[in-house]
């Protein structure tokens, strides 16, 4: 569905975008990560047509984005990072608008009732809420029946729960068989919705694959957390085969190591040693463990950045 080859963007000079390279199949959520700056963004708009000045090669359905905006634009839908509406306009009356861009264009009334804004229809934009304006931005962006849709940060600034149900909205395109391009810097969004994602730092794609590839490959350890109320030091735990590593801090002990293998060796331990633990939490790696092995960035330094 999109080929990208040695895609390199300049702005006065420096390179925000460095030779990226990559595909997306047809039907798969494929989400880009990285922190503001990365050079996320500046990659989907040039797919996206929205940007002509870069060096590479870009097809979308075999469309090149440069040369042939007028068409791409009929098969793509897009919602961007910022998008503004004239407040006093209603919501059916935006739908008209843009409706009539395309010769072909979807149900107004069914895209407002598949995304529960059809009782809003005739309210005005200005008095949606942050969840219902972004559920308006994905109506619009499928008004014209685009094969393809790019999510720009789409869940920024929403609360936990719309956040939530913004996801949901997301499965439901790939249900109707669209593909779908999302950039966030959510690791749980991007670990609970995408097929494969892309960890993009300073203008470079450090890694791709599905998360489950990238967790196997890296090897990435699980982490088990308790307390050890008598008997179990360190150097004891650092003895067994599978770990790895052992910190301690307020009185609480973090095991790397491979979690299931772990827990027996340190049952049988405690069997046989009259030792005592509690409040045992097993923390499986995550996507975010990911992102720091290849940025080395925590996710408090990533929020920081936004």
């Amino acid at each position: 569905m999109i080929e990208v080859n040695n895609l390199s963007v300049q702005y006065n000079g420096k390179k925000v975008v460095k030779n990226v390279s990559f595909s997306i199949n047809a039907g798969e959520i494929f989400g880009m990560i990285g922190a503001n700056g990365a050079g996320k963004t500046t990659t989907i708009e040039c797919i996206e047509g929205l940007r002509n000045k870069y060096d590479g090669q870009i097809r979308v359905l075999g469309i090149d984005p440069q040369k042939d905006r007028g068409k791409l634009h009929k098969v793509i839908g897009v919602q961007l990072q910022e998008t503004s509406y004239q407040d006093k306009l209603k919501v059916k009356e935006i739908c008209k608008l843009f409706s009539s861009f395309y010769k072909e264009s979807e149900d107004i009334e069914s895209l407002l009732k598949e995304f529960n804004l059809f009782e809003k229809s005739n309210s005005y934009v200005e008095k949606l809420s942050g969840g219902q304006r972004q559920k308006l931005s994905i109506v619009l962006a499928l008004i014209s029946k685009p094969k393809i849709v790019f999510l720009d940060e789409l869940t920024t600034g929403l609360d936990p729960k719309s956040r939530k149900d913004m996801w949901q909205t997301i499965l439901k395109l790939k249900d109707k068989g669209l593909t779908v391009y999302l950039t966030t810097h959510f690791m749980e969004e991007a670990e609970y919705l995408c097929d494969r994602v892309a960890i993009m730092k300073e203008g470079e794609i450090v890694a791709l694959d599905t998360i489950d590839n990238l967790k196997s490959s890296n090897d990435i350890s699980d982490t088990v957390s308790f307390i050890a109320v008598n008997g179990i030091e360190k150097d004891i735990l650092m003895s067994f085969d599978c770990v790895k590593s052992v910190d301690e801090k307020d009185n609480k002990l973090s095991v790397k190591c491979d979690g299931d293998v772990f827990l027996k060796e340190l049952n049988k331990y405690t069997s046989e040693n009259d030792c005592m633990v509690t409040n045992i939490d097993v923390k499986k790696p995550s996507l975010e463990d990911i992102y720091f092995k290849y940025t080395g960035e925590t996710i408090e330094d990533l929020e920081g950045k936004q």
